[in-house]
Order: C-alpha cells, then sequence, then structure tokens
C-alpha cells in the first residue's frame, strides 16, 4: 500500500477478475511505539507511506472507479481512536491516524457536494485483538501490548460489513474509542493528565523484552498470519457500541425503558 504502482496492480486485479467492485477498504496500517525524539524520521515517513498515503492511494482509486462505473460504491477507512484522541508514545501513528480522518471528512463533503455516487465512512477501533503489537516496531526497551480493554477481531469485521450495505458516517468500536474522542474534545487537559498517568502502564507488558526495531513490519510483512495477538487486556466478547449502531431503535427503547424505571424508583423513595 506504501506504493502507488502496487495499488494501481490491486485495483485491475478486482476489475479483470470481478468487472469491477463496488466496496473499498482501507484498513494497511503499521506501528511505531517509542518517544516522538528518538524516532528517525526515515521511518516515521514509512509509517505515513502505509497508514496515510496507501489510504491515499485507495481513496482515489476507488472514487475513480466508481465515477467511472456510475454506480453507488463505499469507501471505509478504518481509522483508530488514536485518530481522534492522540496516545503518547505512539505519536507518529496517532498523526498518521489523524491525517486519514481530515482526509476522510474533507473527501466525504466534496464527493456529497458533487453529487457523486460514493459514499466515505470511517471506522474507529478501540484497542482490537490483533498481531499488531507483536508485529509493531518499537524503541522502548518492553514488548508492546494492549491492557485494559480489548475487542475481539470480529467486531471491526462486522462494523465493516455493516457499513458496506448501511452506509453511515462513522462507527465506534469499543465504548473506549468513544469515550476517549468525546472526552479529549471536551477536556483536552484532564485527558492529557489521565494519559500520561495511565497509558505508559497499559501500552507495555513489563515482563518481556521488546525486539530490536529492525524486527517489526515497518519495511517487511511478517510471518504468522495470526488472526490474535498476546495481549494482555480485558477480552471482550463483543463491541455493544457495534450492535447498538446496528439496532438504533431497540437501543433507544432499552434506553428509555431504564431511564422510566430508573426514574420510578427514585420517586417512591
Amino acid at each position: 500500500m506504501s506504493k502507488e504502482e502496487d495499488v494501481d496492480q490491486i485495483v485491475t486485479k478486482a476489475i479483470e477478475s470481478f468487472g469491477g467492485f463496488d466496496t473499498w477498504v482501507n484498513n494497511a496500517s503499521v506501528a511505531l511505539y517509542g518517544h516522538a525524539e528518538d524516532i528517525p524520521i526515515e521511518e516515521a515517513r514509512q509509517l505515513f507511506d502505509i497508514n496515510f498515503w496507501g489510504a491515499v492511494y485507495g481513496m482515489k482509486k476507488a472514487v475513480a472507479h466508481f465515477k467511472d462505473r456510475g454506480e453507488p460504491g463505499v469507501v471505509i477507512n478504518i481509522g483508530s481512536v488514536a485518530g481522534n484522541r492522540t496516545f503518547p508514545v505512539q505519536s507518529f501513528y496517532s498523526a498518521s491516524k489523524f491525517a486519514l480522518h481530515g482526509l476522510t471528512d474533507g473527501m466525504r463533503m466534496e464527493l456529497e457536494k458533487s453529487g457523486a455516487p460514493v459514499v466515505i465512512s470511517q471506522i474507529h477501533p478501540a484497542r482490537v485483538d490483533t498481531p499488531y503489537t507483536n508485529h509493531a516496531t518499537s524503541y522502548i526497551d518492553r514488548h508492546p501490548t494492549h491492557k485494559g480493554m480489548v475487542y475481539p477481531p470480529e467486531s471491526v469485521a462486522e462494523a465493516i460489513l455493516f457499513v458496506a450495505e448501511n452506509p453511515k458516517r462513522d462507527v465506534y468500536v469499543g465504548t473506549q474509542s468513544k469515550y476517549f474522542s468525546v472526552m479529549g474534545r471536551v477536556f483536552p487537559r484532564l485527558i492529557d493528565r489521565y494519559m500520561e498517568w495511565d497509558t505508559y502502564s497499559t501500552n507495555f507488558d513489563e515482563r518481556r523484552s521488546a525486539k530490536s526495531p529492525e524486527e517489526g513490519n515497518l519495511y517487511r510483512s511478517r510471518n504468522g498470519l495470526m488472526e490474535r495477538g498476546n495481549n494482555l487486556g480485558w477480552h471482550r466478547p463483543e463491541s455493544l457500541m457495534v450492535k447498538a449502531k446496528k439496532k438504533p431503535g431497540l437501543t433507544t427503547v432499552i434506553l428509555a425503558g431504564s431511564a422510566l424505571g430508573l426514574f420510578k424508583l427514585m420517586k417512591k423513595k
């Protein structure tokens, strides 16, 4: 995804094999753990080439294809909670996801204004139990991991499939994602302090030393094809945020019923 000519080949192969496509998902992403001042510029650029520029190539190719075909199409960008609220020791990763978030919003407005047959959606996952941390390039001597709430990759896949058939502007995977995205905007300094206190310890496995930076997947893919990582967090079975997005009417009824029940209980007291 870091090379535009390779993305061209993906598009060409899809058209040759299937006659076209109606959904394009930008999911390629790599991680850099470490303090921003310690990470070499060339590695930060490589991360942006994959996380941001790879998505740019994909969006432009997909939109051009949908316009040429004259039929509706969906572009789904996989963002991150870190693209709504910066995480320390993942500053460059966060910056790349912020950039993708900005481009997604900008292109969406431009395409809507022009009446193009394209819907652009963004998925905002919290921490997900994939090998993301196993393959990360780290400049801190402890092994990267996810602690706290960790969501299954199936929840992200569920969100993607739902948005492909029922276009939505945004879908959050995990209450953690929605919480930090909103609270980071409303109380930025408070969340700064909270993350300075909490986030460092939830990003690393203190029992394991990190691999050398050369062993990360920044420049080459790594073997394994594992579905899940070896993260230490509280592994949630599903994302209630995704379930609520899929059934907004039922969610409203449940919340209204809960509020009514609480009101009656308080009234009796």
